[in-house]
């Protein structure tokens, strides 16, 4: 098994506003995908662990569930300063794991608590 965690899907209510968040923390253009019974938000991935946006019925935001880290590169710092100026909020901020990189937590445009991690 190369990695514990395959896939991620992050819950929001409102998936266009969220394309809008994510793209801008990202410095990319997302897209939206529009299934029959959920619209989805592929955010950038590779080596097949990715994680996607989905608005869907019963799928609910907020800042209680489990805590999805997303890799924010090599450094996390670009992708933290563009997060208050896309309308989300720092929970933590840039902290050291000791040795193991650093990562910091944010609140999503949608309430969902995400951390961003990376090497440096």
């Amino acid at each position: 098994m190369k990695h514990a965690v395959n896939w991620v899907e992050i819950p929001v209510l409102d998936i266009q506003r969220a394309a809008v968040f994510y793209s801008a923390i990202y410095d990319t253009q997302l897209k939206i995908i529009d299934q029959a019974v959920r619209k989805l938000v592929i955010l950038p991935y590779q080596d097949g662990v990715g994680a996607a946006l989905n608005q869907s019925n019963g799928f609910q935001p907020g800042d209680k569930g489990p805590l999805v880290y997303l890799n924010a590169g090599e450094d996390l710092s670009p992708m933290l300063d563009r997060v208050e100026g896309a309308g989300g909020r720092i929970v933590t901020s840039k902290t050291d794991l000791g040795g193991t990189g650093f990562y910091a937590i944010i609140q999503d445009i949608e309430g969902n608590h995400i951390a961003l991690m990376s090497a440096k």
